[in-house]
């Protein structure tokens, strides 16, 4: 399957002061907005947690990120990219931000449960602070928050929905078993 996102392709809108830049963009999960500043992607929100801008397309910070962003994204749905090279810019609280950062070094195609990250992140009692934390990831997909399940192997929550988090999950595990 070969799946191209292109800026071109998406609408995408910049805020009234040109600090930051959004666009919606296909994929096989639903529309996705994207929003970036200057130093990189700000946001990555998924399908039915916003209202698409107007048609104009992105100009202004933070346009680059969104281009390379969704670049990145057409070639991670493909089956062609497994690690996000985009700077990223989420705001959260020093704890949240650990998280975010344990949560991409889950490797592609596997999963974690809450108890292993909080491990990962140096405080294994912190399992419900850490799904709290996963929970307000930002930038779904490209922090891949969806790679995290219950301790019993059980999917649980995700806010773009159990069956998007099962497809990219069962996603990756094509992929990385090379039947994509």
């Amino acid at each position: 399957m070969t799946l191209t996102l292109t800026l071109a392709e998406a609408t995408a809108a910049s805020d009234a002061d040109g600090r930051e830049s959004s666009s919606i963009c296909s994929s096989p999960i639903g529309e996705i907005r994207l929003v970036a500043d200057d130093s990189g992607i700000r946001e990555l929100q998924l399908p039915g947690s916003f209202e698409a801008p107007g048609d104009s397309f992105a100009s202004g910070a933070g346009a680059a990120w969104l281009e390379q962003a969704t670049e990145q994204l057409g070639a991670y749905f493909a089956g062609e990219l497994r690690d996000f090279e985009v700077p990223l810019r989420a705001e959260g609280t020093e704890f949240q931000r650990r998280v975010w950062d344990g949560l991409r070094q889950i490797p592609f195609g596997e999963t974690w449960s809450y108890g292993r990250l909080a491990e990962h992140v140096g405080n294994v009692q912190a399992c419900r602070a850490v799904g709290l934390a996963n929970g307000r990831n930002p930038i779904a997909v490209i922090v891949p928050c969806h790679r995290v399940i219950g301790a019993n192997g059980t999917l649980t929550g995700y806010g773009g929905g159990l069956d998007r988090k099962a497809w990219l999950l069962d996603h990756e595990r094509r992929v990385r078993g090379g039947t994509a």
